[in-house]
């Protein structure tokens, strides 16, 4: 049964976001007097969360997108941070959709999204373990006997790191758009609770600053876009 949970969150998951951004809407006793401190928290943890996407990308990238919107691999990857966490990918995104939903400033946003997408993620990731054990069987059971479901194994990632070769233009072209759409709205949200405090006049620092925000993230997409499509940078 979650496996069939997962095969249907797999194929409508790129509206997933967009959806984590809708429930900072839903109201609730706040997490914090001011909102501002909501919001360095949502950076932090989102930050925390973009940075093992990248690091995941940029040393081993593992086509997540399946074939014809279903599950699929073509190999078994156990390279790269997958020889520390079988789902690091997965470990970004629900850091970066915590930082989100903390960046809310709402105590029911934060346990409505956080237990809702944990829930969506085990139920993927049960449905691609059954993927991958009918058509590698041994070999992923051996895999999965050594490399834990979650929470990396930290022993030997300094090894990891030093041994392979960081592709950044891979980081850049695959997950400009990732980082830039949350910074800019995790700056939104931050406007949008100034709003709700009756703060967001010109006087206001954190305003001038979430706007350059704002603009900052949203010039990078548009050069990092520029440049995969001129193909100035390519993944590989």
């Amino acid at each position: 049964m979650l496996s069939r949970f997962g095969n249907f969150f797999f194929r409508y998951r790129d509206f997933l976001f967009p959806f984590a951004c809708l429930l900072i809407f839903l109201p609730g006793a706040p997490l914090f007097a001011d909102p501002m401190h909501a919001l360095l928290y949502g950076y932090l943890i989102a930050g925390i969360g973009q940075l093992v996407r990248g690091a995941t990308i940029g040393l081993k990238y593992i086509i997540r997108g399946g074939k014809n919107r279903r599950v699929y691999a073509a190999d078994l990857v156990t390279e790269g941070l997958y020889s520390h966490s079988r789902n690091p990918m997965y470990v970004g995104n629900v850091l970066v959709l915590t930082g989100i939903a903390i960046a809310s400033n709402s105590w029911t946003c934060v346990g409505i999204a956080v237990s809702l997408f944990l829930f969506i993620y085990v139920s993927i990731i049960a449905a691609e373990e059954h993927f991958l054990r009918d058509k590698f069987g041994a070999e992923f059971d051996a895999y999965c006997h050594d490399v834990p479901r979650w929470l990396p194994r930290l022993r030997g990632l300094g090894a990891t790191l030093s041994s392979m070769e960081f592709r950044w233009r891979r980081v850049v072209v695959k997950e400009y758009g990732t980082p830039c759409g949350w910074i800019a709205g995790l700056a939104a949200i931050g406007l949008y609770n100034l709003w709700r405090d009756g703060r967001l006049h010109a006087g206001e620092p954190a305003v001038s600053a979430l706007a350059l925000v704002i603009v900052t993230a949203s010039v990078l997409w548009a050069t990092a876009r520029f440049l995969k499509k001129s193909r100035v940078l390519v993944a590989d």
